[in-house]
């Protein structure tokens, strides 16, 4: 269902519409003086997954073997900044 509101409501609520968009699939019809200017939905193929399809994904997800050296590596280089205070 397409819900129609001003681009002055969108603007305001952005953030709720978006929560909207994201966790039910809502589509928004803007409109300015009363007419259609653009429309505020879902992007194509970002629908939320099942917790099946999520899980399928899952199983084949491999491991990294070089994610701790990775890890060793940055804390090597890593260092603690001095206090500028001082």
């Amino acid at each position: 269902m397409k819900i129609t509101i001003s681009t002055t409501d969108a603007a305001r609520n952005l953030g709720e519409h978006l929560a909207r968009i994201r966790h039910g699939g809502a589509r928004f019809i803007l409109t300015r003086n009363g007419q259609p200017v653009a429309e505020l939905g879902p992007v194509p193929g970002s629908s939320s997954a099942t917790l099946a399809e999520l899980w399928t994904a899952l199983r084949d997800v491999r491991a990294d073997d070089e994610f701790a050296d990775d890890l060793e590596r940055v804390n090597q280089v890593d260092s603690v900044l001095e206090d500028p205070w001082r």
